[in-house]
């Protein structure tokens, strides 16, 4: 069956050059976005009762642009003027760049990660001694408690803000050929808004080996998969799928 619409369950690109538009220009497909999550930040009262003060700690270690703008947030909220001697470890150079949005890059003490979690080992087995609070949502990644626990540091978990899954009522009656998603988290928000969800002809399109399971759990069918070592990103792949599948249109 053709494809002729996409729904991709993440926030539209900000960027003019996005790979989607150029996807939807090539192929004359539709494609709209509408996140299926969403985060929301937790408020200063709620990480005091996880026991957590700020003056405590001596490094802060940032996994996304989300853990760096709630760090901020509940700083400024508890009237913590963050110390210039605070240490920054942040896992992509992505990260640190936007860092520069609170801080001024030269006059702070900012280690970088190149990729993954894991990669930012040994610059923080370097620094052992410090007092690392690692602010984070409620679904930390496993990979960094691993990290940090075998690495023997003194570091401190905290939920600075929560994933939660979008209302969706106003896609009831909406059909689109091909569905995204990039998390487990969306899959369930997928079923938690329509629980008698039935796949029939829609083609599922999933970004993940966890991100499958999940659909798999739920009886769906994964049409379309990426990572691969053929479609890396999610748009190579549904070009894949949309070439193979809109042949004599």
């Amino acid at each position: 069956m053709k494809v002729k619409t996409i729904l991709v369950s993440q926030p539209e690109p900000k960027v003019e050059n996005s790979p989607y538009f150029e996807l939807q220009q090539k192929h004359k497909v539709k494609i709209d976005f509408r996140p299926f999550i969403h985060v929301e930040g937790v408020n200063a009262k709620e990480i005091r009762l996880q026991k957590i003060d700020l003056n405590n700690y001596t490094a802060i270690i940032l996994t996304s642009k989300n853990s760096v703008d709630h760090f901020f947030r509940v700083a400024e909220e508890m009237r913590f003027k963050v110390p210039e001697s605070l240490k920054y470890f942040c896992q992509s150079e992505a990260i640190a760049f936007y860092l520069q949005k609170y801080v001024v890059y030269r006059k702070r003490k900012i280690y970088v990660g190149p990729k993954d979690f894991a990669d930012l080992s040994p610059l923080i087995k370097k620094y052992k001694d410090e007092k690392f609070l690692l602010p984070a949502s409620d679904q930390l990644n496993a990979d960094a408690t691993v990290t940090l626990n075998g690495l023997k540091v003194d570091w401190t978990p905290a939920v600075f803000y929560k994933t939660v899954m979008s209302d969706l009522s106003d896609l009831a009656d909406v059909y689109y050929d091909v569905l995204a998603f990039f998390s487990p988290t969306g899959i369930k928000s997928l079923f938690m808004n329509f629980p008698k969800f039935e796949q029939n002809n829609t083609r599922i399109a999933v970004f993940g080996s966890t991100t499958q399971k999940e659909a798999l759990d739920h009886g769906l069918r994964v049409d379309i998969l990426a990572p691969t070592p053929a479609t890396p990103s999610m748009t190579m792949a549904l070009e894949k799928y949309i070439t193979e599948a809109n042949k004599g249109k």
